[in-house]
């Protein structure tokens, strides 16, 4: 190998040609014709286009035209145009750290021009005609267009053939196009889009609002099976759609996250979905949404991929916990909830069977601050270990042999006005079948509702409403856990000293190379101490590491939850079937059980008609 290395000639440093240069940024821009496609509709919309018309032949291999209605672009700037690094849209270092166009970086037309044929043809309003200009000899000629730009690129990649061996098949290679054009459809509204393959119309988005913009362009499915989700915090918004847990997906081909209308791909903003996804799906399935992201542009740097597509946040943890916190209160509410009280401790339970032994025959639910005589209000005098373990070992005491009263305290005129029509959402209950499964009739038809699954998300729910208010209690190790750790384990152990200590971890540089782990948080005694440090420490590194401590204390509770609430087998009577069906009703995330199975189903009438072949 030396031998090899010491034979090979010097070559000295030389500034390289335009145009390689041009094809080396090519490839960091354009991929495959959905790239151009892409960064084509970018400048049209920066154009302040209103119609966008996209034309491929050979899926976009062989022929693309972009068509829009926007400013268009001055005859003396066309030749411009086509020069590396030249733009209107930016012109000093503030403006591109401000960025609110949708390009910026001035390179796309270049680097198209640099591997395919593209011409160029535009018009102003004040001009007497439009000007063609040819990218490959330069020539200028007069064309005819109305006011906007005409983009026309053929034989993609016709002077690189080795990177044309990558593209694939037309059919995928027009997929890929279509997606790209409707991700900017989904953001815009405003602007109408249309899209032709070999002369026929495949696609067309009519400007509309932006609600019937995202049936249009993500279905009725999507829309039925979602919820309207917004969060408003001055500096930020998120606003959107989070689709609701049964209509997850095996794969993770709809999640459209958009940061002041551009699509971006971003890690931070996954792992914050993914986390308030956590104990309602079920597997390894991936949720379906579209948010859409507003900051100040000088929050934000777009300035991170050549392609755009990344982008870095200058306070990433405001905006992981931001995602987090929109899309777990567009989850929190179930399919057939009723709004809750103002008050947390009234209107949960009431009347239920979820209940501490004492309150529970008397129709009150045991919450964290009407526990069971002798352990007191336990929110913020105990720690969540003790406080966790006797709410759950106090649960089962509410069956035993008690009838629970079916009518819940009525505390909101919603309340009552159900209950005077008969219009609870679950129903009434009228029988349970092998010990497992509750029948309801509503107003749609029949309802069929797993019992333990559903008592175990009350449960759950009602430990974690205690949780908040519970404190980190740090227990001290008799012997310090060490572990060998990475140079960023130690600074970040190093910087955040203060956040670990109010999470009830010591973890110290121990040498240079060597951390040590003197405490943990007292709930979470007898795990892995090693493995919770280089958790927290990965996380607070990037995202929020109370998160990591939170989901440790979920899956405590969850487990409790899940011993604590009523077994299979358990004969209810119809009263204790109802309260169970309210409790239900007021529950967060009652639609799934903690292990993101479903609790309950509807079957229509229509439905059950279908059975039986009524009506034909």
């Amino acid at each position: 190998m030396n031998a090899v290395l010491s034979a090979t000639p010097r070559r000295p440093i030389r500034e390289l040609p335009d145009e390689l240069i041009s094809q080396i940024a090519a490839g960091e821009v354009v991929e495959r014709p959905a790239s151009v496609v892409r960064e084509l509709v970018d400048n049209a919309l920066d154009a302040g286009a209103t119609e966008v018309t996209v034309k491929l032949i050979g899926g976009g291999i062989r022929a693309i035209v972009v068509e829009d209605d926007g400013h268009g672009i001055a005859g003396d700037e066309l030749p411009l145009a086509l020069r590396r690094h030249a733009t209107s849209k930016i012109a000093s270092l503030p403006e591109l750290e401000s960025v609110s166009t949708m390009g910026f970086r001035g390179e796309a037309l270049a680097a198209i021009a640099s591997v395919a044929e593209l011409t160029l043809a535009s018009r102003t309003a004040d001009a007497a005609h439009a000007l063609r200009l040819d990218a490959r000899s330069g020539e200028l000629t007069p064309a005819a267009r109305g006011v906007g730009t005409s983009v026309e690129v053929r034989e993609l990649f016709f002077s690189t053939p080795a990177r044309r061996k990558f593209l694939k098949t037309e059919s995928t290679e027009l997929a890929h196009c279509i997606e790209a054009l409707r991700r900017h459809a989904l953001t815009r509204p405003d602007v109408s889009f249309a899209l032709w393959h070999e002369g026929k119309l495949v696609q067309q988005w009519r400007r509309a609002t932006p609600e019937a913009r995202m049936r249009d362009v993500l279905h009725d499915d999507f829309v039925e099976q979602s919820r309207p989700l917004s969060l408003d915090l001055g500096v930020l918004r998120i606003s959107g759609r989070a689709g609701t847990p049964e209509a997850a997906r095996a794969r993770a081909d709809q999640q459209y996250v958009y940061v002041n209308g551009r699509f971006v791909r971003d890690k931070l903003i996954a792992h914050g979905v993914r986390s308030a996804y956590e104990d309602v799906l079920h597997g390894g399935r991936q949720p379906a949404y579209a948010l859409f992201i507003e900051i100040a542009p000088d929050r934000v740097d777009v300035n991170v991929h050549p392609t755009k597509i990344e982008v870095r946040f200058r306070d990433s943890r405001e905006v992981h916990q931001a995602v987090r916190r929109a899309v777990e209160m567009s989850l929190a509410v179930p399919r057939a909830g009723i709004a809750p009280s103002p008050d947390p401790g009234e209107g949960r339970g009431e009347g239920g069977i979820v209940a501490g032994a004492g309150p529970a025959a008397t129709g009150t639910a045991l919450t964290p601050a009407h526990s069971h005589a002798g352990s007191g209000s336990w929110q913020g005098s105990l720690g969540l270990q003790q406080a966790a373990l006797l709410y759950a070992q106090e649960a089962p005491a509410a069956w035993a042999g008690r009838s629970v009263d079916a009518s819940p305290v009525l505390h909101t005129a919603a309340d009552r006005a159900m209950a005077a029509h008969d219009e609870w959402p679950l129903g009434k209950a009228v029988a349970q079948i092998a010990g497992i499964y509750v029948l309801a009739e509503n107003a749609q038809g029949l309802v069929i509702v797993d019992m333990h699954a559903a008592h175990e998300r009350i449960v759950y729910e009602r430990l974690k409403a205690g949780l908040v208010a519970a404190r980190l209690d740090a227990q001290p190790l008799l012997i310090p856990a060490t572990f060998a750790a990475t140079p960023q384990e130690i600074a970040t152990a190093e910087a955040q000293a203060a956040n670990l200590h109010t999470l009830g971890l010591d973890i110290a540089p121990l040498s240079p190379a060597v951390l040590a782990v003197r405490s943990q948080p007292a709930a979470l005694a007898g795990g892995d101490v090693v493995e919770l440090a280089r958790s927290v420490l990965a996380e607070l590194a990037q995202y929020d590491a109370s998160s990591v401590i939170q989901r440790a204390q979920h899956e405590i509770l969850s487990t409790m939850a899940c011993h604590g609430a009523v077994r299979a087998n358990r004969q209810l009577t119809i009263d204790e079937m109802n309260a169970l069906l309210r409790d239900m009703e007021r529950t967060d995330r009652a639609d799934q059980c903690n292990h993101g199975r479903p609790t309950w189903r509807q079957v229509t009438l229509r439905e059950l008609d279908a059975l039986f072949w009524r009506g034909r």
